[in-house]
């Protein structure tokens, strides 16, 4: 019987000096240093339930065979994430949201103007367009595990912040799942103010930190 993973995401630290990101406004390519600290929260963070434990593994694998969810055969799955990241460029410029490929992982960050009202966990309506866009393309590749995770600025307390993140993580993953995700797919965390990707000295730093962030990352036979 062939094993089935996702593929691994704890090389991401190696390898996170690749990173190209999307500038959402240009459409043009460039590298992300801003994303380095991204990255390795949201992909080593990760899928949390498939990636790490023997038993939350089997249950997260059964419930995905159970939803009639197969895996990418190994040697297809860089061109399986090509099609899929061409397709959300296309369909998120000029929105607000950059794409950022790392190795066979996409990163879809949202940040906090375009996402959310200042401490408060309730979705603008003008951001519940895009994100149809993206489960549109979602829909189509089955085989992609969605990490939803929410990030905060440092200001206000851990807890607070903590919290906040999680209700907005799940906020998305609502909305998502709304959109025909299916729910074993997604998996919403909250970071709270941990792995800033800006100073959180100034009130621009402070306003990249404030985000959400999808990570998509491949289910594949081994």
């Amino acid at each position: 019987m062939k094993k089935v993973l996702l593929v691994p995401v704890v090389a991401l630290a190696m390898s996170i000096t690749a990173c190209t990101t999307v500038n959402p406004y240009t459409g043009e390519s460039e590298a992300s240093n801003a994303t380095k600290g991204a990255a390795i929260g949201a992909i080593v963070g990760a899928i949390a339930g498939v990636a790490t434990g023997d038993d939350a593994k089997d249950r997260r694998q059964r419930a995905l065979k159970g939803a009639g969810i197969g895996a990418v055969a190994g040697g297809g799955v860089g061109v399986y994430m090509d099609v899929q990241e061409k397709k959300l460029r296309n369909k998120l410029q000029a929105t607000g949201v950059s794409v950022t490929r790392d190795g066979d992982n996409i990163i879809l960050n949202m940040p906090g103007n375009i996402t959310f009202p200042s401490n408060s966990d309730t979705l603008r309506e003008d951001i519940k367009p895009v994100l149809d866009s993206v489960a549109e393309v979602l829909k189509e590749y089955e085989s992609t595990m969605i990490q939803v995770g929410g990030y905060t600025d440092s200001t206000g307390g851990d807890d607070y912040n903590m919290l906040l993140s999680k209700q907005r993580a799940q906020s998305v993953a609502n909305v998502l799942t709304g959109f025909g995700i299916q729910s074993v797919r997604v998996v919403p965390v909250g970071f709270g103010e941990t792995n800033p990707i800006a100073s959180n000295d100034t009130a621009a730093g402070r306003a990249e930190n404030r985000r959400v962030e999808l990570t998509l990352v491949p289910y594949v036979e081994d």
